[in-house]
């Protein structure tokens, strides 16, 4: 009851300090902090989740990554997740995530989150033909993820996939959500055997490469304007994911020598910047989005994410040993605090 309370608090706190139109009131920057009511949940108790996140049942030994809460600066406030709230917002209503496997990762700690908050309330989960769905029948609510890892189109078979930057298919499923957080960037640096394309394709121009980041940004373009064209703003709130940063180099926050994320238990305390800089392909979500015509929220986690060296499944993850996973994200963990910002924007 007392957190209950504390939530509603911190949330009409938020609010407050948003319609005064404070200066300097920015989410997004801010501290990791240890908070002995964290986490949100228990993974034990979330029987749904994949075995990939779930670090604390792959023997993960060290518990301080689980008890981290962000906390933004200059006075403002995030609020505590309250699920029954959340739930009370989307009655009758859709959210679904698009995206690749981090979306996948954000759409399982949302669904951790809730199943938590009302934990006596029925729900049903599926997954047919890529898309997963919750539901939470007494609120008619469904949290959806469906799997898309570069929003545009591949066709075709090997050795002949075309990823075809100027193209979209998957539309018409967008457009039975009244809330959509996207996200695209994981899967474009594959090469070799992962790379679930053989050539690209703009318009009449096909070739077997080009940068990464150009194409990427060729095909957020594309999204950009199918946004632009197919949604109503005043009916769907379209938010995206922004950037998650990995950890498979050390020298990125300036300690050469280590091993990725192996072995790390603690955030980055105390920078106002990241040592690497600025994540390139951020950069380029934040232009297109800047040049359109609808309004898109950036939840713009990159940031906040890049001081969480500690927060990937690393060795606990489906790679064992063999193959510490540093670009996923432990749950409990980094994820639910893009469900607390995206929860916290859709509450203004």
């Amino acid at each position: 009851m007392i957190r209950h309370v504390a939530a509603v608090f911190a949330v009409l706190t938020f609010v407050n300090v948003m319609a005064n139109g404070e200066k300097g009131c920015d989410l997004y920057k801010g501290d990791w902090v240890l908070d002995e009511s964290y986490p949100l949940y228990d993974s034990d108790r979330c029987g749904f989740i994949e075995r990939q996140f779930n670090c604390k049942g792959s023997g993960r030994p060290d518990t301080d990554y689980l008890r981290y809460r962000w906390q933004p600066s200059n006075g403002c406030v995030l609020p505590r997740f309250d699920g029954r709230d959340f739930l009370r917002r989307m009655k009758g209503k859709s959210l679904m995530f698009v995206g690749d496997s981090l979306s996948l990762n954000q759409w399982q700690s949302l669904t951790c989150m809730l199943h938590t908050s009302v934990p006596n309330a029925t729900f049903t989960s599926k997954r047919f033909l890529g898309l997963s769905t919750f539901t939470f029948p007494a609120y008619k609510a469904r949290v959806k993820f469906s799997r898309n890892a570069f929003l545009v189109d591949i066709v075709g078979k090997p050795p002949k996939r075309v990823l075809k930057l100027d193209s979209i298919s998957s539309g018409s499923l967008w457009k039975t959500a009244d809330v959509l957080v996207f996200n695209s960037w994981h899967w474009w640096l594959h090469t070799g055997r992962k790379q679930p394309w053989d050539m690209m394709e703009e318009g009449n121009v096909t070739v077997t490469d080009m940068d990464r980041l150009v194409a990427y940004e060729k095909a957020l373009r594309t999204w950009a304007k199918w946004v632009d064209e197919n949604v109503d703003p005043s009916r769907t709130q379209v938010f995206f994911q922004g950037v998650s940063p990995d950890h498979a180099n050390s020298n990125d926050w300036s300690e050469p020598g280590y091993k990725g994320c192996r072995g790390e238990t603690t955030p980055l305390m105390g920078s106002s910047s990241y040592p690497a800089g600025s994540h390139p392909a951020e950069m380029v979500a934040e232009k297109v989005i800047g040049e359109m015509k609808n309004k898109v929220k950036l939840l713009d986690v990159t940031f906040l994410s890049q001081l969480r060296k500690d927060g990937h499944p690393s060795v606990f993850g489906l790679g064992g040993h063999r193959v510490a996973d540093c670009s996923h994200w432990c749950l409990a963990g980094v994820p639910d605090t893009w469900n607390q910002l995206l929860y916290a924007e859709l509450s203004h």
